[in-house]
């Protein structure tokens, strides 16, 4: 189930940076383009924290997976 979130929230940061770059160009409102930005930089720090291993060697993810 983690791996699920973990996969829809890359995805995620994907579609909003993609998002966010495609208003930009088209000239829309750069605050939303922002906030998307913002939003996908949280999104990549917390699967960031859950993925990468901490001074053990373990990830959380495998161990929440236990």
């Amino acid at each position: 189930m983690l791996n699920t979130a973990l996969s829809l929230m890359s995805l995620a940061v994907i579609a909003l940076v993609l998002g966010a770059l495609f208003l930009l160009r088209r000239g829309g409102t750069k605050k939303q383009a922002l906030l998307m930005l913002v939003l996908a930089a949280v999104l990549a720090g917390n699967v960031a924290i859950w993925t990468l291993p901490d001074a053990t060697g373990k990830a959380p993810a495998a161990q929440a997976g236990r």
